[in-house]
């Protein structure tokens, strides 16, 4: 079992960067992958990144180049540090995590953070 609490969103310029923390209990946390989604009012949550349990990452095509993933494994959290924010980044980003390695596929994910919410303003 693993709970996992975001923290970190806020209001932001556009242009302007967040870094977003999730926060993993449990022992086996260094053995699940781990992935970032968002959701917009209205919207299908949607793919930003994930990492692998050996460092490995990857990126949804709207944020690659902007947003980083990374991972601590001796804090049990991940990172999710986003720059050059746009209005269109606006949304709930949620960290989820997963036996395996990172999906593109919310349906993959076995455990859920509550969601922090991000706002960019043009």
């Amino acid at each position: 079992q693993v709970q996992l609490v975001e923290s970190g969103g806020g209001l932001v310029q556009a242009g302007g960067s967040l870094r977003l923390s999730c926060a993993a209990s449990g022992r086996t946390y260094s053995t699940y992958a781990m992935g970032w989604f968002r959701q917009a009012p209205g919207k299908e949550r949607e793919f930003v990144g994930g990492i692998n349990r050996s460092g490995g990452t990857y990126y949804g095509d709207s944020v690659k180049g902007r947003f980083t993933i990374s991972r601590d494994n001796a804090k049990n959290t991940v990172y999710l540090q986003m720059n050059s924010l746009k209005p269109e980044d606006t949304a709930t980003y949620y960290c989820a995590a997963r036996v395996g390695g990172v999906s593109y596929y919310k349906s993959d994910y076995d455990y859920w953070g509550q969601g922090t919410q991000v706002t960019v303003s043009s």
